[in-house]
C-alpha cells in the first residue's frame, strides 16, 4: 500500500494542481519523517517491543488512510489532506528498518541473513510492482475515494497478522534523556567502521540524487511518454520488476563477489538506467531500461541491509539501521531539488542532472571505500558476497 498510494498520490495532486513542484512536495511528505525521526526509532526500538510498534504502525496508516476515502467520498480531499497523510504513513515508514526488518534478519542463522533479507528484497519488489499498476487503474476506474478505502482495507488486514505474530524479545526501560548519549554512540561507531561507513555513504548518494527520480513519474508519463494512468503505473513499476528478479537471483546465491562491489555497482547500474530512461525514443524502450536497472537497485537493497545486520554488534544493531533510516530520508530533500529542477527546465532535464550528479557521486565514494579498504586489509582474501 506505501508504493499503491505514493502513486495515487501523485496523480491526484497533478490533476489537482498541474505542478511538478507540488506532485515532489506530497511524495517528499511521506519520506521527510525518515530523515527527522529514523535515528529516533532505532533508539526506540531497542526498548520497546518492535511487535508492539509494528502494530501500531498499521493502525496509524489504516486510519489515515481510511480519513482521506471519506474526505475523498465527499469531494473536498485537497492536495494538503493528501500531505498529511503522506507524513503518517511516513512516520511508520522510519521504523521499518529498525523494527520489522531487523526482525526479518534476526529470525535466521548468521549464513542464511543474507538469502533472508535478499528474499525480503523480493517481496519489496513484488508489492512495488503491483502497487503502482494497481494504483493507476484503480484511481483510473474509482477514483481517489476507492483508491485509499482499498488501502485501508490492506493495512487492517497487516495489523491483523501483526497480531497473530508470535515474536519475543528482551527490553529495556527507555530513558529518554540518554537518547542524546545512545545517537552519538552509534554515529561514532559508524564513523570508526569502514564498511558500515560506505554503506551510509552510498545510501545517501541514492536516496538524495537516484531514487528521487520516481516523484516525476507521473510528470515523465504525461508530459514526455504521454500515456494513461494506467501506463504510468506500468512505468512506475518497471524497475520494481527488474529488482523482483534480481532479488531472487541474490535469493539463490547470487554472484560471488564482495558487499562493496556488489552494492556499489549495483547503484551505478541503476544510476546509469535512469539517465537514458527519459531519453528512451519510445515507452516500451524507457520501462525495459528500468527494469535493467532493477536489477542494479535489488544488489543495492540486499547489501544496504545485510552489511549492517552482518557487521554490527546485536547491541547497537537498531541504533545502526536507524543511522541507515536517517540517510534514507534524505530521499525527500533529493524530491524537493528534482521538483524545484523539474519546474524551471521540465521533467526530462530534472532527472537527467540529478542522476548525472549521483553517478558522478556514487562513483567517488566506491573509489574511497576501496581505497581504505584495501589499506586497512593489506592480505586480503577471497570474499563472498557478504564480506568486504
Amino acid at each position: 500500500m506505501r508504493w499503491f498510494e505514493v502513486l495515487a498520490a501523485a496523480l491526484f495532486t497533478l490533476d489537482a494542481t498541474g505542478s511538478g513542484l507540488a506532485v515532489a512536495v506530497v511524495s517528499a511528505a511521506r519520506t521527510l519523517p525518515m530523515l527527522l525521526l529514523g535515528a529516533f526509532a532505532g533508539v526506540l526500538s531497542e526498548a520497546v517491543n518492535r511487535k508492539r510498534i509494528l502494530l501500531i504502525g498499521q493502525v496509524i496508516a489504516g486510519l489515515s488512510s481510511l480519513s482521506i476515502a471519506v474526505l475523498a467520498s465527499y469531494g473536498v480531499a485537497q492536495p494538503w489532506h493528501i500531505g498529511i497523510a503522506a507524513l503518517c504513513g511516513g512516520t511508520v515508514w522510519s521504523t521499518e528498518m529498525s523494527t520489522r526488518r531487523r526482525m526479518v534478519g534476526e529470525c535466521v542463522d548468521g549464513a542464511l541473513v543474507s538469502r533472508a533479507l535478499a528474499f525480503d528484497t523480493v517481496t519489496n519488489s513484488i508489492t512495488r510492482l503491483i502497487g503502482p499498476i494497481a494504483a493507476g487503474a484503480m484511481y483510473q476506474r474509482v477514483g481517489l475515494a476507492g483508491t485509499y478505502a482499498i488501502s485501508a482495507g490492506a493495512y487492517a488486514i497487516a495489523a491483523i497478522l501483526v497480531a497473530g505474530l508470535d515474536y519475543r524479545q528482551t527490553s529495556r526501560r527507555l530513558v529518554l534523556s540518554q537518547v542524546p548519549r545512545e545517537l552519538a554512540e552509534a554515529v561514532s561507531f559508524a564513523r570508526g567502521h569502514v564498511i558500515i561507513g560506505g554503506v551510509l555513504a552510498v545510501t545517501i548518494a541514492m536516496n538524495l540524487l537516484g531514487f528521487c527520480y520516481q516523484a516525476l513519474v507521473a510528470p515523465l508519463g504525461r508530459q514526455v511518454f504521454m500515456v494513461s494512468p494506467t501506463l504510468i503505473g506500468v512505468l512506475a513499476s518497471a524497475e520494481a520488476l527488474g529488482a523482483l528478479a534480481g532479488g531472487l537471483w541474490l535469493t539463490d546465491g547470487g554472484p560471488r563477489l564482495s558487499g562493496r562491489t556488489l552494492m556499489v555497482g549495483g547503484s551505478l547500474l541503476f544510476l546509469l538506467c535512469v539517465i537514458a530512461m527519459p531519453l528512451a525514443p519510445t515507452f516500451s524502450l524507457a520501462c525495459l531500461l528500468l527494469v535493467i536497472g532493477g536489477f542494479g537497485s535489488a544488489a543495492f537493497a540486499n547489501m544496504q541491509t545485510s552489511l549492517i545486520v552482518l557487521r554490527a554488534p546485536p547491541h547497537i544493531r537498531s541504533r545502526m539501521m536507524g543511522l541507515l533510516t536517517v540517510c534514507i530520508g534524505m530521499g525527500p530533500l533529493g524530491i524537493l531539488l528534482i521538483g524545484v529542477l523539474a519546474d524551471w527546465f521540465g521533467p526530462l532535464l530534472a532527472v537527467e542532472i540529478t542522476a548525472v550528479t549521483g553517478l558522478v557521486s556514487v562513483s567517488l565514494i566506491g573509489l574511497a571505500w576501496r581505497r581504505v579498504d584495501l589499506q586497512q586489509s593489506p592480505a586480503r582474501r577471497p570474499l563472498l558476497a557478504t564480506d568486504d
